[in-house]
């Protein structure tokens, strides 16, 4: 039993890595959403808002019944949930399909991660050993998602991101359905109720400043950049690299300390995505970078003090898993009416610039008058939520071998991106403002200690 108890913790942790990654794995498919479904980008949006939605609402539900479930057989639960839902996200045929889908996806996303806790906990003889694999494996499941829903995009279609998760669910199943003992473990001291409630409050709203990195900055790259999904996916790598890359110094750090420095690190590097001046990836990369960094230090720390090591481990894995999930939707709840407010403006705007960049150039009408009438098929196809390659106008006229025609593309471009770019500011902005409440909540309660 020992043997087998250990062989479950790989699977489980596999499973529990995808859950949370679920959150933010679609997001650099969106665009190609957009037109294989004909949809709005906020339409869209509800790929990635249903599942947190849902993951959110069933765990802050599961909570008062958590302890009196068996966890093994939560997580069984949960895993047949997950795993048919991911086949049928990768069946969909409809967006609403796809979000219906979602849903289930996310209803069993919670239950695996609020079963995965005891039996991770059981698995590896330890109650603090098994936390610490699950904390790990969200950790890196979350800042892992989008990158690696770029490359499955990338390498075949929106379809694969899906399709992957349904194996890792099939092998956490089969562990999970040779577990005979019951996933209940009581040991360790129980932490005071103010500290739990202070580290999910603060998770809760790191969660919501983090959509600004694993949302907005990759439809950014993606939608007003024009990176593809695999291109986007090596500039959001910086995230879990610089993630990672923490991990040994938060190890050293007091705890009130990393959470403080990780939520500032987060603010800053938010900050410094709302104030790009136009199309500078260099830039993105260090401003992901401390978002990465940020969250290396602090969700570990905050993550270990929410959960409760005694007899209360279920529950108290479930009311976390709750509370950053709430924050996801809370931040794209806020953000999305902004974007829906300034992006168009922001369109209106560019395309003037455009009008203006074109008329002033120095090639003849015979080059201009079809380059703007194709340029105004493409910017009608952006109203409707799909995202238009500006370049493609110029090159069907011969960009490609005119250089005077390929340096108008070029600042065309450039106008239109710094356009759009600056009108997302608002957006980042509020994801910062959840930063920085993190760090005053870790700062107040920091002060209630001391005292």
């Amino acid at each position: 039993m020992r043997l087998s108890r250990g062989r479950l913790v790989v699977p489980v942790a596999a499973a529990v890595a995808i859950a949370f990654a679920d959150s933010s794995i679609v997001v650099l498919a969106l665009p190609e959403l957009y037109g294989r479904f004909h949809a709005t980008i906020v339409g869209v949006s509800w790929v990635i808002t249903a599942y947190n939605a849902a993951v959110g609402m069933t765990a802050l539900g599961l909570v008062a019944l958590a302890n009196r479930v068996d966890g093994a057989r939560l997580l069984g639960v949960g895993l047949i949930l997950f795993l048919a839902a991911s086949i049928g996200c990768a069946l969909a045929g409809s967006l609403e399909f796809l979000i219906a889908a979602r849903v289930v996806q996310g209803v069993g996303g919670a239950l695996l991660l609020a079963g995965s806790l005891p039996v991770l906990a059981a698995s590896t003889g330890s109650a603090t050993a098994g936390v610490r694999v699950w904390i790990l494996a969200g950790t890196f499941g979350l800042a892992l998602g989008p990158a690696l829903g770029g490359v499955l995009t990338q390498a075949f279609d929106w379809r694969a991101i899906f399709a992957a998760q349904a194996p890792v669910a099939a092998l956490g199943l089969l562990g999970a359905a040779r577990w005979r003992a019951k996933a209940i473990v009581e040991e360790g001291p129980r932490p005071s109720l103010a500290r739990t409630q202070h580290a999910n409050a603060c998770l809760g709203l790191l969660s919501g400043a983090l959509v600004g990195a694993l949302f907005l900055a990759v439809l950014l790259v993606i939608s007003v950049w024009s990176y593809s999904p695999i291109g986007g996916a090596s500039i959001v790598s910086a995230l879990p690299a610089a993630a990672l890359a923490v991990r040994p110094l938060e190890a050293r750090l007091a705890g009130v300390v990393a959470v403080g420095g990780g939520a500032a690190l987060l603010a800053g590097g938010l900050v410094a995505l709302a104030l790009l001046p136009s199309a500078r990836v260099g830039l993105v990369v260090w401003a992901l970078a401390l978002c990465g960094a940020g969250l290396g230090l602090a969700l570990p720390v905050l993550s270990d003090a929410a959960v409760d090591l005694g007899a209360g481990l279920t529950r108290s894995g479930t009311l976390t898993v709750g509370a950053r999930h709430l924050g996801l939707v809370v931040a794209l709840a806020l953000i999305a009416p902004l974007l829906a407010s300034k992006v168009p403006a922001a369109g209106d705007r560019a395309l003037l610039k455009g009008t203006a960049v074109l008329l002033d150039a120095p090639i003849g009408l015979d080059k201009k008058v079809p380059v703007a009438l194709d340029l105004r098929g493409a910017f009608a196809r952006a109203q409707v939520g799909e995202t238009p390659d500006l370049t493609e106008p110029f090159n069907a006229h011969g960009a490609r071998h005119d250089s005077a025609l390929a340096a108008v593309r070029d600042r065309l471009a450039g106008a239109i991106e710094a356009t759009i770019t600056r009108a997302t500011r608002a957006a980042f902005f509020v994801c910062a403002g959840f930063a920085g409440l993190a760090l005053l909540v870790a700062a107040v309660f920091r002060r209630r200690v001391a005292a």
